[in-house]
Formats: C-alpha cells, structure tokens, sequence
C-alpha cells in the first residue's frame, strides 16, 4: 500500500474522532493529530487501535508513543505493512 493511500485511509479513521473538521480537511502529513486536529489523548488510543483493525498491524506501546502528527503514523504503518 502507497504512502497516498495509507493518508487518505488516516484521514477516514481520524474523521470520527477530530473536532475540528475544518483543519482535518485541509490535513497533511504535518498536523499535529492533538494539537491540531483537538483529538483527545484517550480518542488518540482509539485511532492506533482503529488503525491496528483497519491495516491488520499490531503498535507496540514505544511506537504508539511516538505518534504526534498524521505523517509519523503513516509512517509507522508503512514501515508494519513493510
């Protein structure tokens, strides 16, 4: 899977859980998934999970721990996907 596609899939799984919409539409791999996209710490355990479903991955907690903006989780998915 293409790094485009694991992004568009990142925005789905983020769509539930953002409250702000407006910055999630004009999201890029830099936002910053708390600050600002407003998903809570505790919604943001929910995303790797989500993520973990979605993909077929497992996150270990070091790597989960790592995630700050969309593009490291892309990142951290393409690197499981391998």
């Amino acid at each position: 899977m293409d790094d485009k596609k694991i992004f568009e899939e990142m925005l789905n799984i983020l769509r539930v859980y953002t409250k702000d919409q407006a910055a999630l539409e004009k999201a890029t791999l830099d936002k910053h998934i708390l600050d600002d996209l407003k998903v809570n710490s505790a919604r943001l355990v929910d995303v790797i999970i989500k993520c973990e479903d979605v993909f077929g991955i497992t996150v270990e907690d070091d790597e989960a721990d790592k995630i700050r903006t969309i593009g490291d989780a892309v990142n951290i998915i393409k690197q499981k996907l391998g």
